[in-house]
């Protein structure tokens, strides 16, 4: 299976602008934080994805059911708002997209200025 070189570049557009308004909210780039991962899909499929969720390098946060009747499977995994690092967790949520038949939702995290 191989990635749409279209949807990544779409993707990797989008990543700009949030990595963007996370530098505008004083986001340092580099340090360590949450992010969330995000994937929609049938029930069956996102139980699948969540008891694969430690092979695939991410944690298993939540299930949730939209209106429409589609489940959400919230992943985690640590790591910077370097673009570098954003691009390669899209390719890795695009990955499995096409491996476990769930759509990947986008990712998020708050902007982080220091320590706490």
């Amino acid at each position: 299976m191989k990635i749409d070189p279209v949807r990544l570049a779409e993707e990797v557009a989008g990543n700009a602008d949030v990595l963007r308004q996370l530098a505008e909210n004083g986001d340092v780039n580099i340090i360590i934080r949450t992010i969330d991962v995000h994937f929609k899909g049938a029930r069956s499929q996102c139980e699948i994805l969540s008891e694969e969720a430690e092979a695939l390098g991410f944690e298993f946060v939540d299930f949730g059911e939209y209106e429409d009747g589609d489940w959400a499977c919230d992943l985690s995994v640590l790591g910077t708002t370097d673009a570098d690092f954003i691009t390669d967790l899209t390719r890795r949520a695009l990955m499995i997209e096409l491996t476990h038949g769930v759509e990947f939702d986008g990712w998020g995290c708050n902007a982080v200025s220091g320590p706490d």
